[in-house]
This record gives C-alpha cells, sequence and structure tokens, in this order.
C-alpha cells in the first residue's frame, strides 16, 4: 500500500514537472514572437545611395539613366543610425561601369560594394561625310544628335564651334560622333617662323625676337632660339607668333 502511494505521488510530481516545462516553453515561444524585429537597412535604400552618388557626378545639365546592380535581398544589415555613406572606389569613377561603396557607421559599422551603370544622353556632333587625315571639319560637315553614352568621361563635340582650328588626326568615316582626341590643334607657331619671346615678371613685360624650332598648338610647349643670345629656350605657343618663358 505504501509503495502504491509512493508510486502515484511520484507519477503525480512527474506530471506537475512536465507540465511546468510545457509552459516555461510555451511562454518563452510567445515573448520571443511578441519581440520587436531587429531593424535592418533596406536593400533598395542602398541601392538608391549608389544612384544619387552617380547623379550628383553629373553636370546639372545632363539627363542620364542611372542603374545600381542587384543585391542579395537576404542581406541583414543593421539600419543605419545616420545617413549612409557613399564613395567610389579607387580607378573606377569615372567608367560607364563603376562600383561605389555603400557604408555605415553606427550602430554598427558596414560596407557594401554596390555596381553602378551610367548611361548619359547627350548631344554629340556626327559627321555627315568622311573626313581625311589633316582636314579641318567645316559646319556643314556635321549634324547634331542626341546619343545614348555610357560613363562620365568620354569628351564628345557638342557644337560646330567647337571645330575651329582643329584638324582631324587621323581619317573619319561618315557617321563617326567626334570626340576631343580625333582632333589636333591647328599650329599657332611654324618651325622655322620668326616669333616673339614674351616675358612677364614682377609686373614687367620684356620681349625679345625668336626663331621657332618646332610646330606648336596653341598651348603647347615649343622651342625657340633667341636670336639675339642664340640660346635654345622653351616657351608655350599662346597665340599666332608669340611665346611665353618662364610662365
Amino acid at each position: 500500500m505504501t509503495e502504491n502511494r509512493r508510486t502515484r505521488g511520484g507519477t503525480a510530481w512527474m506530471a506537475l514537472a512536465a507540465a511546468a516545462a510545457w509552459a516555461s516553453m510555451g511562454a518563452a515561444a510567445s515573448a520571443q514572437e511578441g519581440a520587436a524585429p531587429e531593424r535592418t537597412e533596406p536593400v533598395a535604400d542602398i541601392r538608391a545611395a549608389a544612384v544619387a552618388y552617380a547623379r550628383s557626378q553629373l553636370q546639372a545639365s545632363e539627363v542620364a539613366d542611372i542603374t545600381a546592380g542587384s543585391l542579395d535581398e537576404r542581406l541583414r544589415l543593421a539600419r543605419c543610425a545616420t545617413a549612409l555613406t557613399v564613395e567610389p572606389i579607387a580607378g573606377n569613377a569615372a567608367l560607364a561601369r563603376s562600383t561605389v561603396g555603400v557604408s555605415c557607421t553606427a550602430p554598427a559599422r558596414w560596407l557594401v560594394y554596390v555596381p553602378v551603370t551610367v548611361v548619359r544622353h547627350v548631344p554629340v556632333l556626327t559627321l555627315r561625310r568622311a573626313v581625311a587625315r589633316g582636314a579641318h571639319v567645316a559646319p556643314d560637315d556635321v549634324a547634331v544628335q542626341m546619343r545614348d553614352v555610357t560613363g562620365f568621361s568620354t569628351a564628345f563635340l557638342g557644337s560646330p564651334a567647337e571645330l575651329d582650328g582643329r584638324s582631324a588626326e587621323r581619317t573619319l568615316a561618315a557617321g563617326t560622333a567626334l570626340t576631343v582626341e580625333m582632333f589636333t590643334a591647328d599650329p599657332v607657331v611654324h618651325r622655322g617662323q620668326e616669333v616673339t619671346l614674351l616675358v612677364q615678371a614682377d609686373g614687367i613685360e620684356v620681349r625679345a625676337a625668336g626663331l621657332a624650332l618646332d610646330d606648336a598648338g596653341a598651348g603647347a610647349r615649343v622651342r625657340v632660339e633667341n636670336v639675339s643670345s642664340e640660346k635654345i629656350v622653351e616657351g608655350v605657343a599662346e597665340s599666332p607668333g608669340i611665346v611665353a618663358v618662364g610662365n
């Protein structure tokens, strides 16, 4: 009889312990379900920050389509307490397809690399007909067209006035979109030409006669022989027949 009572008592105690354990687990689960979710930085906001940075690198008048590459939607980064920081990755700031770093410092430090593609819509000069090397391009030889251009760095010519004083560096086919690199500045100083050497210092201007030893466009360096001293000096071709020395 005594054993049966003990057995029944032990069984009852075990049942109560099991019930308490289940109740504790249930309360913990309910508390976890009711807890506030962890605040994370939306992936869309990270991509938007990268796009905004790329747009800030454009001229105010430029029109462009800018897209940020996709990021893993499973990213779980702590929500930034301050504005996101964006900076270009070294060497890629001016490329059509570049990469920028979007980062945060508080409450947690993290950095995400975001690929960005920039397509600008710009007016460019295109050739109506082929142009030979060394030839000048007249306004009637070109048309202005809107083109989609990837990246920031390509220096397209957008106005016929930009053709003044330039000649084609190589033969160009009809339909070519013209860039600065396709032309060379016409010489303002020619080899063997008598030129004026111009020296300016402390508000004093001195002029001397010289003989150009090279051809040079405006802004290019050129060697000149001083006629009086017969010394060879180097200066910058400023305008037709004028070479600045010591500037």
